[in-house]
């Protein structure tokens, strides 16, 4: 029964933000003409007015909004590339709040990159490791050994939970101590749309959040079956 609970815990705390962003990012995608802009062409506009030469605004097709560090490089959905309505336009600040952060040496986002490259690498270190207990029990027959694979593999597999703890803090700098002030001081959408914006700025903040969390069911997962 417990592990139901928890596996119940867990599809909650991961999929019912997903769907709240998701509801939130669609209600606020409908085109207003009268927008300066498009969420694109305001990315651009930024880069310039914030003197950061070496970013650069792509459209995805993967519909995954996102800056990436290592290219410098603002890469925005088509819908939020091209499309001139509150999403979009605030999207695209949040995202150039990152790339604002990274201008400015903000040190939780650059160890968050960091520990994104080990975690990625951790992952499959850790399949590797814990698939294998079998057949190295098998082959040793030293239960000792297996054990300390065990929880050299577990051990691993946290290293993406602990990103989590890094990811939130990141992801609310970028959207209201970086893009809300941005769009507020630059008049970018009506006074009578900041609290719209608002409620769009923590969508993207609990975007990458949500998304991130999917690890703790690859955790699970892997415990589960170990505990059989």
């Amino acid at each position: 029964m417990l592990p139901v609970i928890v596996l119940l815990v867990l599809v909650i705390i991961i999929f019912l933000p997903q769907l709240w962003v998701q509801r939130v990012i669609k209600q606020y995608s409908q085109t207003i003409d009268e927008l300066p802009g498009t969420g694109g062409e305001l990315a651009q506009h930024l880069i310039k007015r914030f003197e950061l030469e070496d970013v650069s605004v792509e459209k995805t097709d993967n519909g995954n909004d996102h800056y990436d560090p290592e290219s410098k490089t603002i890469r925005l959905s088509e819908n939020n590339h091209d499309g001139k309505s509150l999403a979009a336009v605030t999207i695209a600040t949040h995202e150039f709040g990152h790339a604002l952060q990274h201008h400015t040496n903000y040190k939780p986002l650059l160890l968050r990159t960091q520990l994104a490259k080990k975690a990625a690498v951790a992952e499959k270190i850790a399949s590797v490791i814990l698939v294998s207990l079998p057949f190295t029990l098998i082959l040793v027959k030293i239960p000792a050994i297996t054990f300390i694979m065990l929880l050299a593999g577990l051990t691993i597999m946290c290293l993406p939970i602990v990103l989590h703890l890094f990811t939130l803090p990141v992801e609310l700098d970028a959207s209201f101590n970086r893009a809300l002030p941005v769009l507020s001081e630059g008049n970018y959408v009506p006074d009578s749309a900041m609290p719209i914006a608002r409620k769009i700025l923590s969508a993207a903040a609990l975007t990458y959040v949500s998304a991130s969390l999917a690890s703790l069911l690859n955790f699970y997962r892997w415990w589960a079956i170990l505990r059989r």
